[in-house]
């Protein structure tokens, strides 16, 4: 599609939809909430969100747009994913449950809560590649536990003493039109890492 203004859609079964759709608001493109596969055909990029990425999982397929939004990233949909949208675009998840289906638009294993449980939901200050310093909020968090060589990695977890072992962790990568994050710039009132998915539309 080609419109002055790029139609991005939020994949809306499940998780913090309205915080990414409020934030795509304010960069200047349309967004609207897809839940069925004429819907997903009408976007010029998908966000997948923070949730419970087998729960989407799952009702991906009670929707039926597991294979239609496959063949969609296949053809180079831009899309962008935080948190469970991490997971979801990952090629292999580590931890996950035997019948959760990822989207493999990323060629990265993911660990599944990697960070542990609610409880142990944290912030941290980040240097993102392409974005600046950037402080990041992670709720019961993947990490990316390894990444294909075609994979930018855009931002790691600072070594520190408090960091225990997600020192270094990778949280935010890059492949092609894809981008994903551990952790939810949607909940920080920082449009950054949005504008960047938004230009990374418009160019594709």
């Amino acid at each position: 599609m080609a419109t002055a203004q790029p139609v991005i859609g939020v994949l809306a079964l499940q998780g913090d939809v309205r915080e990414h759709l409020l934030t795509l608001a304010e960069c200047d493109v349309l967004a609207r909430p897809v839940r069925r596969p004429e819907e997903l055909a009408e976007v010029d990029g998908i966000v997948i969100p923070g949730g419970e990425s087998t729960t989407m999982s799952r009702l991906l397929e009670v929707f039926e747009l597991l294979e239609p939004l496959r063949q969609r990233l296949a053809d180079g949909l831009p899309a962008y994913g935080s948190c469970a949208g991490m997971i979801m675009l990952a090629s292999k998840v580590l931890d996950g449950r035997p019948d959760q289906h990822p989207l493999g638009a990323v060629d990265m294993t993911v660990r599944r809560n990697a960070f542990g449980r609610q409880v142990d939901s944290f912030e941290a200050d980040l240097d993102f590649a392409g974005v600046g310093p950037l402080h990041a909020v992670f709720i019961r968090a993947p990490w990316v536990e390894s990444a294909g060589a075609g994979v930018e990695v855009l931002a790691t977890v600072p070594e520190s003493a408090s960091a225990g072992e997600a020192a270094g962790r990778i949280v935010a990568v890059r492949q092609g039109s894809v981008l994903a994050t551990a952790f939810h710039p949607e909940l920080t009132g920082d449009g950054r890492v949005h504008r960047l998915f938004t230009e990374m539309v418009r160019r594709a």
